[in-house]
């Protein structure tokens, strides 16, 4: 099961982390100079909740802390 919020559809996304070297211009240096850049990913704070659906029921799913503090859930 994918780790996607079932309310916002919330997703890992994919980015770099981009390692510079050298002294700033700012700082009186020539620049920074890129290194290396390495894929990462940033995953959404998603937590595995039950929660009272529309029929009475209830059901576990994956849901974003930020919809659960605009109440777009209630948790059973």
């Amino acid at each position: 099961m994918a780790r996607v919020c079932a309310i916002t559809g919330r997703r890992p996304v994919k980015g770099n982390i981009i390692n510079r070297k050298g002294q700033t211009k700012k700082s009186g240096g020539i620049g920074t100079h890129v290194t290396s850049i390495t894929r990462r990913k940033f995953r959404p704070n998603l937590q595995k909740v039950k929660v009272r659906l529309a029929n009475g029921g209830t059901k576990r799913i994956w849901v974003s802390v930020k919809a659960l503090k605009a109440g777009l859930v209630q948790k059973a």
